[in-house]
């Protein structure tokens, strides 16, 4: 079902305005009958207590409580000026005089009173005005009685007014208030309707935004955005939604690359393995079916099987060190090494390569220690790469310079030669794997060496840097970090 949460904002917002409609009417409702019975009472009291001052007045002219004819013309007056039941009780209790008697009961004695009327008129003879509701039943219909005293000029309380005022009249005020109050939250529940689905269709337009990018997503588009620009919670989920497409789509391209490249592997690895193999082979063939006898032809036979099963001793050798240094969890024995010391070792091994090539090895350093933290036969296997191809690619009387310095950040090898150079447009390539010149000095290379010096540089933190010039030689500078770097 579509816009589900909408539907749902919208219910949830209009039942938060009806329940809160129902709780101000349920205390408007309480707190409006108790003002309308309150304003009722306190205007029964001015009207009881202005009846009582004028009966006292009659009094004190000389007129007797039980002078009916004297003040029972006032009492009718009263009652058909206020609408209500004007009765006097005597002090001593045992008689009641009406005016035309509204209420429609006559002959009426103290003892006749219901229940609880004698405290309220007990409580006027102590001088006090109070109230009282237990004439209800007695006049048949809901009521209001005030009772207040009759006090004389000397302060003598002679007898009681009782004023008695049906309350059905507040009642339809109150009703009325109610009346007036239920329209108007209904009305705002309607207009709630209204401003809770304008909202809400505020709220989730952004959703929708949001759902259309995923699914596009899972669809495999990971360049579409949401669109959603909002600073709250929203906002920063589309945010991270976008910044995971971005993460994903950078993610599909380095898959594709990495694709390219096993592809790419496994064909340069079939094609290195199968030119020895197939000469290994042919070689074989030529020899065990008798084509070659001459003992010449086969000791260069012998010789030319033997120069290809060390190039494939030397490529299944190499590819096992670059596996073994791309994956994580092959350790690597990291020490305190002296560079130094690293590079004396490497001109001894390759000294004597470069002599019966003509070549001449200078190493330059100050006389003091460069320690630095890695694998000290590591770092040997990974500069004696590039030595070595430095004298491949050297002619007779060239000279490979190898300098050792320090700085206050790190250690650095420089290694340079006065060969050929690179190309400019392989110098990018030069670590990728099988990636090789194609030239006479390198047909015997495997295309690993730099991926291995690489992988070996990566795993220690150290960089490299390579400049060269074509028919001006080659430089590469290894920046190691030094020994307390390396700890910290």
């Amino acid at each position: 079902m579509k816009n589900k949460i909408l539907l749902r904002l919208i219910m949830y917002f209009v039942t938060s305005i009806t329940i809160f409609a129902l709780i101000i009417g349920i205390i408007f409702s309480t707190l409006f009958s108790k003002h309308n019975i309150d304003v009722h009472k306190a205007e029964l009291e001015k009207r009881a207590v202005s009846i009582a001052d004028t009966l006292s007045e009659m009094f004190d002219g000389g007129m007797r409580l039980g002078m009916m004819g004297g003040y029972g013309a006032y009492l009718r007056f009263i009652e058909d000026i206020a609408m209500s039941d004007v009765w006097i009780v005597d002090r001593n209790l045992d008689r009641i005089t009406f005016g035309r008697g509204r209420s429609g009961r006559t002959g009426i004695t103290y003892r006749d009173l219901p229940g609880g009327a004698e405290e309220v008129i007990l409580d006027a003879v102590e001088g006090k005005t109070s109230f009282s509701e237990s004439f209800s039943a007695f006049l048949e219909t809901p009521t209001i009685t005030a009772a207040t005293p009759i006090i004389t000029r000397n302060g003598e309380v002679i007898g009681v007014v009782l004023l008695h005022s049906q309350v059905s009249g507040v009642n339809e005020i109150t009703g009325g208030g109610l009346t007036i109050l239920f329209f108007s939250m209904t009305a705002a529940v309607l207009v709630s309707v209204f401003v809770a689905a304008a909202l809400s269709s505020r709220f989730t337009k952004p959703l929708g935004k949001m759902k259309k990018a995923a699914m596009q997503i899972s669809g495999g588009d990971f360049s579409v955005k949401t669109g959603v620009n909002q600073f709250d919670e929203i906002g920063e989920l589309a945010v991270i939604l976008d910044d995971m497409t971005d993460r994903l789509e950078a993610s599909t391209k380095e898959r594709t690359k990495l694709e390219k490249l096993r592809r790419d592997f496994i064909a340069n690895i079939s094609h290195e393995l199968r030119t020895p193999v197939t000469v290994i082979r042919g070689s074989l063939e030529a020899l065990c079916d008798g084509v070659v006898t001459d003992a010449a032809k086969v000791a260069d036979y012998h010789e030319q099987m033997l120069s290809e099963s060390l190039y494939l001793e030397r490529l299944v050798s190499d590819l096992l060190d670059l596996s073994r240094l791309q994956n994580s969890d092959f350790a690597i024995e990291m020490q305190e090494v002296d560079l130094k010391d690293i590079a004396d070792d490497i001109i001894r091994g390759m000294k004597r390569i470069a002599e019966q090539k003509g070549v001449k090895l200078i190493l330059t350093h100050d006389n003091e220690r460069f320690l630095t933290i890695g694998d000290y036969d590591r770092l040997r296997q990974m500069l004696i790469v590039i030595l070595d191809n430095a004298i491949k690619f050297s002619s007779e009387g060239m000279t490979v310079n190898i300098a050792i310095s320090k700085n206050e950040s790190s250690i650095n090898i420089i290694i340079r030669d006065e060969g050929p150079g690179i190309n400019p447009d392989d110098l990018p390539h030069i670590f990728e794997r099988f990636y090789k010149q194609r030239s006479e000095q390198n047909k015997a290379g495997t295309g690993l060496g730099l991926a291995i010096v690489k992988q070996i540089a990566d795993r220690h933190g150290i960089t490299i840097k390579v400049t060269s010039s074509q028919g001006k030689g080659t430089e590469f500078v290894f920046a190691f970090q030094t020994a307390s770097m390396s700890q910290k």
